[in-house]
């Protein structure tokens, strides 16, 4: 988000999640998120995720 020069807000719109979800993810607090919903996040803020 910081390297994008993105707002929470547009932060949250390309990751197809609500601000506060983003601002609980920027404090550390994924206790909300699913795992596979923080890995298609990352995927839209282009990184490239694999796991094994």
């Amino acid at each position: 988000m910081r390297r994008l020069g993105l707002t929470q807000q547009e932060a949250a719109r390309r990751m197809g999640i609500t601000q506060p979800k983003i601002s609980n993810m920027m404090r550390g607090n994924l206790s909300n998120i699913s795992e596979r919903k923080l890995m298609d996040c990352l995927n839209q803020m282009g990184y490239d995720i694999e796991t094994r």
